[in-house]
């Protein structure tokens, strides 16, 4: 593993060097290094190791008395010790990853203005038009891997934050490096504040963005181009990630740039290929192949949209034609079911529109007896008994996604999954759910995170040097996550291995990846002896020196 730099790497001393969030590692100091780097007297007499360190955090993380209190502490920490916050991350990711991201990084950017501590991130406004690539100099490391970007207006399944939303990209990034050993200091958040339709926001006085209504149209286009040409400048090798925009923009962004640079969109594509994995991974316990099921989606934004086109990809690839993928997938909007005839549709919802009577959600899925049922609604409540027990009714093992975050947002909750279904459902939700106990039976209800995706990506295009993303790099990663799975998990109800295993399987899907950007020539660098060695020598491992 990559070691984090020694201290005679850098000539930081005294204050400096305690304030190098980077290099800090606080009382961690030895009495030599105290006395070789002028921090006698600058620190308590006593030596902690790493594990110290680590049992004070979790302490003091543990008596705070909620989880927004939580995501600040462990906020001010990434911005005094990385190696820590990292270490702490890793080792206990079941218990943080809730708290650093969803679902807590929803209450967070709802807040963000006023639990702001210290900048972190980039922030780009319209003020900054022709000057990004000038101002990206300000920015203190040059060899950017990842870029993460948002304009905040569709943040999880909350709307319009505007800048508030700085919290996704700052939280994504830390998966990047927690999940896949990216190092912090490749990646880099990026906040594009071109204004808040929110008023609430506009009118909060400590409102951090531009209090103006969000600029539209040929302003907003040339932003973002001048934003991704100037990235590609200053870093030619950066991966951009783009990330919560909403459902018009993101898809006119992606296939804008897709084609162009290295680039995906995680709310389209890093949703598909873990949702694709689910659903392979649902197979087996539901006694079915693949290649025959049908799906249905209730809600027709970029997320379900994404998924489906990745779903269709997959299915062609069992050897379907393209019209017979498209007849097993079908949506149901806030109008009901997505049909030929209707005149609201957008374009990306129109190759699921299907020659067919239009009618409501619960007698569509009468009519059309899906195998699996996916939400990605952002309405909570919208899966009731109703629906669960209808679904049952064509399935003896029904697979059911409730997918929308935060958890207050998901379209039901296991507990009421597994009850209304008497056990039978095979259940996966965007956000966490605590195991449920029902019926004599213990439940480990799946979740079907972006961050089992989106790191392993990003790994392996950087080892790489991916030009572009291609699909065939999501389908390898969404086949290889669903392999990951052991059988003693999906009998435990959860169709996505155990987060305590996430590094092992991101640096499988880099691997995946890198092999899939090598065969189609999409790679820049030469594939070395060992792929895996290679990729795993990369990987950030944070300890103290």
């Amino acid at each position: 593993m990559v070691k984090e730099k020694s201290m005679s790497a850098h000539n930081l001393r005294g204050f400096d060097l305690l304030s190098s969030v980077r290099h800090n590692k606080g009382t961690a100091f030895n009495h030599q290094e105290r006395e070789a780097l002028g921090l006698r007297g600058l620190l308590p007499p006593a030596v902690f190791g790493l594990d110290d360190h680590k049992r004070r955090a979790l302490a003091n993380i543990r008596r705070k008395d909620s989880d927004i209190e939580r995501y600040v502490f462990m906020q001010s920490l990434m911005g005094r010790n990385q190696t820590l916050f990292y270490r702490l991350v890793i080792d206990h990711i079941e218990e943080l990853m809730p708290i650093i991201y969803t679902p807590t990084v929803g209450q967070a950017c709802r807040e963000f203005a006023h639990i702001f501590r210290q900048p972190r991130g980039f922030y780009i406004s319209p003020s900054d038009k022709g000057d990004i690539r000038t101002i990206l100099n300000n920015w203190p490391e040059k060899d950017i891997r990842v870029v993460v970007i948002t304009d905040g207006e569709r943040i999880l399944g909350l709307g319009d934050l505007g800048t508030n939303g700085m919290g996704i990209p700052i939280g994504k990034l830390a998966l990047y490096t927690a999940c896949a050993g990216i190092p912090p200091e490749q990646c880099l958040p990026v906040m594009l504040d071109v204004g808040t339709n929110n008023q609430a926001l506009r009118e909060d006085p400590l409102y951090l963005g531009t209090p103006i209504p969000r600029i539209r149209g040929e302003d907003y286009i040339q932003l973002v181009d001048e934003f991704v040409t100037a990235i590609q400048d200053a870093f030619p090798k950066a991966l951009i990630q783009f990330e919560d925009f909403l459902t018009p923009n993101a898809y006119a962004l992606l296939n804008t740039y897709r084609n162009q640079v290295l680039c995906f969109n995680d709310d389209i594509q890093g949703t598909a290929a873990v949702a694709l994995a689910g659903v392979y991974a649902s197979c087996k316990p539901a006694g079915k192949q693949f290649k025959d099921l049908k799906v249905m989606f209730l809600g027709a934004g970029s997320a379900a949209t994404g998924i489906a086109d990745l779903l269709k990809v997959a299915l062609m690839a069992e050897g379907l034609s393209e019209p017979e993928a498209l007849a097993r997938l079908w949506f149901v909007d806030v109008s009901g079911l997505v049909v030929k005839g209707r005149t609201d549709l957008m374009s990306h919802n129109l190759p699921y529109a299907h020659a067919h009577t239009q009618m409501p959600f619960i007698e569509a899925i009468e009519d059309i007896k899906p195998d699996v049922l996916i939400g990605a609604t952002g309405c909570p409540g919208t899966f009731n008994q109703s629906v669960i027990r209808k679904m049952c009714e064509h399935n003896a093992r029904p697979v059911i996604f409730a997918l929308s975050n935060p958890t207050s947002q998901a379209e039901c909750t296991a507990e009421q999954a597994y009850a209304w279904s008497n056990g039978h459902v095979i259940f996966a939700s965007g956000s966490p759910f605590a195991p449920v106990e029902y019926d004599g039976n213990r439940y480990q209800p799946g979740q079907g995170n972006n961050a089992y995706i989106f790191p392993g990506i990003g790994l392996g295009a950087i080892v790489a040097e991916a030009k572009l993303i291609s699909d065939e790099m999501f389908l390898a990663a969404a086949s290889t996550l669903a392999q990951c799975v052991t059988e003693e998990e999906v009998a435990a109800g959860s169709v996505y291995p155990k987060l305590t295993r996430i590094r092992e399987v991101s640096l499988d899907i880099a691997v995946a990846v890198a092999k899939t950007a090598y065969a189609q020539a999409l790679a820049q660098s030469e594939p070395p002896l060992n792929l895996r060695e290679t990729i795993a020598q990369r990987m950030y491992d944070p300890h103290y020196e």
